[in-house]
């Protein structure tokens, strides 16, 4: 399956590596939903995910989030990966405030010319529906839309107060493939993205990984 970005499908494997002992396995609750979600020959129509699987590993400044219905490997099943660049700088001064969510710098179709930004997102996420499109691509990168954290997990896998574990938020975002941007250039058509939105919350907690390595 050929992989768009290399940044989220990176760090999206590290909870499956046998010797990290920090990835968490808390339950939480939140949702996903899209009155139309457009998936080339597999969906279009309303999407409820119900997720009911959150898992997050910090990775030096960074924090990968998955939202999933279902606890298997990402490769069979339905969720959200969330990326912070930097959680110390959104931990800083931007809780509450609505971030950015985009592509990562360079994440471009095979071929294509990478464009400069002047100033990147720090949240990336992806939307990947394996398991209800599994014979076809089915991941959607968010190309535009807003997430607000109104709590952040610090990044300490061995932190103790259950405050500094939390992490809570909600988002809408705009998903597409960004295979389908026109030849010559340019952003996705509009009748190609679908809006997503949703929210999560729970808590960090340092265990076992949340599925063995295959």
């Amino acid at each position: 399956m050929p992989r768009v970005t290399q940044a989220i499908s990176f760090l999206a494997l590290i909870c499956a590596l046998p010797w990290l002992g920090s990835c968490s396995l808390g339950k939480g609750t939140g949702e996903v939903h899209s009155d139309r979600l457009k998936l080339g020959n597999c969906w279009d129509g309303v999407y409820d995910m119900g997720p009911d699987f959150f898992a997050g590993v910090p990775y030096h400044e960074s924090f990968q989030i998955r939202i999933q219905r279902g606890g298997d490997i990402q490769e069979v099943s339905d969720g959200v990966s969330i990326l912070v660049d930097d959680v110390h700088a959104v931990r800083g001064s931007m809780l509450g405030v609505p971030l950015d969510v985009g592509l990562a710098p360079g994440v471009v179709p095979p071929g294509r010319p990478i464009r400069a930004t002047a100033s990147p997102p720090m949240v990336h996420l992806a939307l990947y529906l394996h398991n209800t499109c599994h014979e076809q691509n089915s991941t959607l990168y968010a190309v535009r839309g807003v997430i607000t954290f109104e709590k952040l997990f610090n990044g300490d896998p061995n932190e103790t107060s259950a405050d500094e574990r939390l992490t809570t938020a909600v988002f809408d975002v705009m998903v597409g493939d960004p295979r389908d941007e026109p030849a010559q250039g340019g952003d996705i058509p509009e009748d190609k993205l679908s809006r997503v939105t949703g929210w999560f919350r729970f808590y960090f907690q340092r265990g076992q990984p949340g599925q063995p390595f295959p």
